[in-house]
């Protein structure tokens, strides 16, 4: 089942972006991107490969510097505003797992609450552990953990200081069935009121029935914008390839 468009109206968004840009060399990752993000909505970031989707999380979350345009998150400039605060209420998750190998799992979960100042403590970083099925590997160094256990304890590091916007780099990368059900699962439980996310995947059966909107890049502009509802990853995947290359053409109906 897919998720009902739940955005609050009249709230201020959490991202906006206008006429955004991102050039490597002569290159443009991104193209004049448009976008608002509202509180509920659940979005499904999609493209081919090198169409610009990582580009826009790293810099929606402050890691890249745009190179034109602005962006704002929750209204304020990333750059020029309290990135303190801002930092407190955005979560990153991809296949990079920003997790240090030397330290157990509960040790890098403690290691975050404090640079998010939520004082976690062992206790409640086993509990965050639990969750995502790695409550028995607690005490173990991240560096013995497999490709898919390390994701698992990324998911807990991203979620564990609530964040108000999330964004998503190929997040099921790595994971076993078991561990995209506990990615969708979280994802449900914790985002279905005014919290949000941003989601760039490839892996359409496991995102999909997650979103309220989907949005398409094509070599760094955006395609298609509409709501999820009534696609499955079928209709989804036959409106891309129609819109393939349309980069510039506008964004669909």
């Amino acid at each position: 089942m897919t998720f009902a468009a739940s955005a609050t109206p009249g709230a201020t968004p959490l991202l906006t972006a206008r006429r955004l840009q991102k050039r490597f060399g002569a290159s443009p990752a991104l193209d004049d991107v448009d976008l608002d993000l509202a509180p509920g909505e659940r979005v499904l970031l999609l493209g081919p490969n090198g169409a610009g989707k990582s580009t826009l999380l790293r810099t929606a979350a402050g890691l890249i510097r745009p190179s034109a345009g602005s962006l704002l998150l929750f209204g304020e400039d990333p750059w020029r505003g309290d990135r303190i605060a801002i930092r407190r209420r955005l979560g990153l998750l991809s296949h990079q797992t920003f997790l240090y190998d030397h330290l157990t799992a509960a040790e890098n979960l403690v290691f975050y609450g404090r640079l998010y100042g939520l004082g976690t403590t062992t206790a409640g970083a086993r509990r965050s552990l639990d969750e995502v099925g790695l409550a028995d590997r607690a005490d173990d160094p991240v560096r013995t953990f497999s490709r898919g256990m390390q994701q698992r304890a990324a998911i807990a590091r991203a979620l564990l200081h609530a964040p108000d916007l999330l964004l998503l780099d190929e997040p099921f990368s790595g994971l076993d069935a078991a561990g995209r059900d506990t990615l969708r699962r979280l994802l449900r439980d914790r985002f279905a009121g005014a919290r949000a996310f941003l989601m760039a995947t490839h892996d359409l059966e496991s995102a999909l029935p997650l979103a309220s909107r989907v949005i398409v890049l094509d070599a760094g502009r955006v395609t298609i914008d509409r709501p999820s509802a009534g696609l499955d990853a079928a209709r989804l995947e036959a409106l891309i390839g129609r819109h393939a290359g349309a980069a510039g053409a506008g964004v669909a109906p």
